[in-house]
């Protein structure tokens, strides 16, 4: 049952999938609408420019109309007339043209934004393969297509029979009126009928563009297979990240461990934590640590250093304040200096040591650690006031 689930694409699409999907020109988009749209600028602007356009018509006809005895005899001249007749004609209708042009192009933005995709000029032969045509003509999408278009034929044709019917009476009686009269209400007409008609199809376009949103978004789904796949690709493997990640802690281990032998001593716990501290006079300003580490990490320091000479001294508190507060290849704070000073000195004195010198050195004890460094201590005042 889980993997059936996981083979189901019940996720919302991620914002590469979307992103991907629009370079590749699939956006969502509402016919109905850019249709609604454009049929709307049309019969807005006959109603707007229609004097404009009647009397560019009359003027063109009776241009065209009109000639004299040279116009009829002549070989150039009807075509020059002709050629600028059919310019007067474009200058007339470049206005409409101009509208209808911005509202084809403008639409689209309305739903899915603009986008432009070079992809879907790159020739697709799939779309050529009948069977894949038969498919999409039996698909859901299809049906549901045909369903959107029986009932948008059927409320056009609905709303123009009712137009037709409101304004019949006065259809009859045109013949009746003067002309000027029955052209100027059959225009009127005209452009009713047809904004009417058109006004149906905002209550298509209503219905269509949420159903576009959603069909999209339902087709764009994913499994939750392909999150966890595609969360792979941008993110990387979290498998092979952890394994690089360990690869990285041990490389940086066995580095720390290469520099226990050169540390001058090992501060122990003594058997939580080990550290190792290293300094030399001339080319350090303060005394660094080249190692540390807990439990069995600490004992792998303590082996290492026992294999190589390194003194080791037990000091809990100094150990515990250079774990809490240094970081590998740092110099320790200054609120320890003087802590760690003694310990070199005791180990710069062992060093000296060659048994006529006196007696063997003193190791320092009570070694004064300030207790707001100590991560013990902070512990124990926590638990105290809990």
């Amino acid at each position: 049952m889980s993997e059936e689930s996981d083979l189901e694409k019940t996720e919302a699409a991620s914002l590469s999938r979307l992103e991907k999907a629009r370079e590749e020109g699939d956006v969502p988009r509402s016919k109905e609408l850019a249709t609604c749209a454009l049929l709307f600028a049309a019969g807005l602007s006959m109603w707007s420019l229609g004097s404009q356009f009647n009397n560019a018509l009359k003027d063109m006809l009776s241009s065209g109309l009109t000639f004299d005895r040279e116009m009829a005899f002549s070989n150039t001249l009807p075509f020059t007339r002709l050629t600028e007749l059919v310019g007067d004609m474009l200058m007339a209708l470049a206005p409409l043209g101009l509208i209808l042009i911005a509202v084809a192009v403008g639409s689209p933005i309305l739903v899915g934004g603009w986008n432009f995709s070079s992809k879907l000029l790159i020739p697709n032969f799939n779309r050529l393969n009948p069977l894949n045509g038969i498919t999409n003509m039996l698909s859901k999408n299809a049906l549901v297509e045909l369903v959107k278009a029986i009932a948008k034929a059927s409320l056009v044709g609905l709303v123009a029979y009712l137009v037709i019917s409101g304004y019949f009476p006065s259809l009859i009686h045109l013949a009746l009126i003067p002309l000027d009269t029955g052209v100027a209400q059959t225009e009127g007409f005209l452009i009713r009928a047809f904004l009417f008609t058109v006004g149906a199809l905002v209550f298509v376009a209503a219905l269509d563009v949420p159903y576009q949103l959603f069909h999209y978004a339902n087709k764009m789904k994913m499994s939750k297979e392909e999150l966890k796949q595609e969360s792979k690709e941008s993110n990387g493997n979290p498998e092979i990240k952890a394994r690089v990640r360990q690869q990285q802690r041990e490389m940086a281990r066995r580095r720390m461990m290469a520099q226990i032998p050169k540390a001058d001593v090992i501060i122990t716990n003594p058997t939580h934590y080990a550290v190792a501290i290293q300094y030399t006079e001339d080319s350090m300003r303060a005394p660094k640590l080249v190692a540390k580490g807990s439990d069995a990490v600490a004992l792998r320091i303590r082996e290492i250093a026992k294999e190589n000479d390194v003194l080791m001294l037990e000091s809990p508190k100094l150990a515990r304040a250079i774990y809490a507060h240094t970081e590998l290849d740092q110099e320790i704070p200054e609120a320890l200096y003087l802590a760690v000073a003694e310990i070199l000195a005791f180990v710069f004195q062992v060093r000296n040591y060659n048994g006529r010198n006196g007696a063997y050195p003193k190791q320092p004890t009570n070694i004064d650690i300030p207790d707001e460094l100590d991560p013990h201590h902070q512990s124990n005042l926590l638990g105290l006031s809990a």
